[in-house]
């Protein structure tokens, strides 16, 4: 943004200063919310990777001999190569089969208070069966399991490493995985550093694209917080009700009608290392994804009669509203959203025990 016009100037020294001094957001009536907060860098990163458990999550997670067909790992779908996702649509598993949703990153999973775009899990360990039992996915028999990696001898000592004996059982593997999980988190971005008082990490526009982000767009009323989510569920209108790619979402957990459409909210953290985005990873443009924001998403609400004759007519989330934004304000938005991209480094794969 060159020389920008004394108004945004305005708007931009007002954030170069304390996070409590900040413009205040635009947050609709009800709406719980948190601050921005920085991500530090971990300095305890390395001395995590040498624990015994993390040791044997990483290597069950990278391991193919988890699956059925011995092919398929964790980590075909989750490649620290491509942040910690896969790059498709929607992910690709045993026999080629595909699923019906993208596939969410790994970044900064312990911080999650629920699991998948519906929230059908609420803890890593309960996460990780179902990738390694659907049919579509990794396709083994969880009971099965066990006896399957028992029979690597070489795995024995890893167990008896993380849990004091070389019992290999369904609850070890998967509290193994989480704890793995648990090490995968964002590095520090330019953002963050801006969040910390280093007020020249950020560009005159990225920092007016902030502006944007918690005001006029509106979006921290679902994306705020260290990891710029609300943890909570949304129907943002991509429910394709009753046509091709329809996915109920939340509704298939819990069978509450309300619940038709919601999906959770994804942390916004490293996004440009995620995409493609949303629950049917039908989006790969960050424009295009303001565009449709933009627009106020209310295009398929349904008439009250409608509501009347099919409860499970989904209805946009009234957070949801046009929001009229400029050309300039979009692009200003589009160059802060980037600047939360922060982590480099990409894991090793380990070794792991073939015999």
């Amino acid at each position: 943004m060159q020389n920008p016009d004394p108004g945004i100037r305005e708007i931009v020294e007002s954030y170069k200063k304390a996070i409590a001094e900040w413009p205040k957001p635009t947050i609709h009536y009800g709406v719980k919310w948190t601050e921005f907060s920085s991500v530090k860098r971990d300095s305890l990163y390395f001395r995590e990777q040498e624990r015994p458990e993390v040791i044997l999550g990483k290597m069950l997670f990278f391991d193919p001999k988890l699956s059925k067909s011995n092919q398929i790992s964790c980590s075909s779908c989750h490649d620290p190569e491509m942040g910690w996702t896969d790059k498709r649509r929607v992910a690709l598993g045993n026999d080629h089969l595909t699923g019906s949703r993208n596939t969410i990153s790994l970044f900064n999973i312990a911080s999650r208070k629920s699991f998948f775009w519906d929230g059908r899990a609420t803890t890593l360990e309960e996460q990780a069966s179902g990738p390694l039992g659907a049919h579509h996915e990794m396709a083994m028999d969880i009971r099965k399991l066990p006896k399957k990696i028992q029979k690597i001898k070489n795995y024995s000592i890893f167990f008896k490493d993380a849990y004091g004996d070389d019992k290999v059982t369904y609850e070890r593997i998967v509290k193994a995985l989480a704890e793995f999980q648990k090490t995968i988190k964002s590095q520090p971005s330019r953002f963050d550093q801006f969040l910390d008082g280093k007020y020249n990490a950020l560009s005159d526009k990225e920092i007016y694209g902030m502006h944007i982000f918690r005001t006029k767009a509106r979006c921290m009323n679902c994306h705020n917080g260290q990891n710029l989510t609300d943890e909570s569920f949304h129907n943002i209108g991509l429910t394709y009700y009753k046509r091709e790619y329809e996915d109920l979402g939340l509704y298939n957990v819990t069978k509450k009608p309300d619940d038709v459409g919601k999906f959770r909210t994804p942390q916004l953290r490293d996004l440009n290392l995620t995409r493609p985005w949303m629950h049917n990873g039908l989006f790969d443009d960050l424009e295009g994804i303001i565009n449709i924001y933009n627009s106020g998403m209310h295009m398929i609400d349904p008439k009250p009669e409608q509501k009347r004759k099919d409860p499970l007519y989904p209805v946009t989330d009234s957070l949801l509203q046009p929001l009229k934004l400029t050309k300039e304000e979009k692009s200003a938005l589009i160059s802060f959203l980037e600047s939360l991209n922060g982590t480099k480094y990409k894991m090793r794969r380990p070794e792991f025990p073939v015999k």
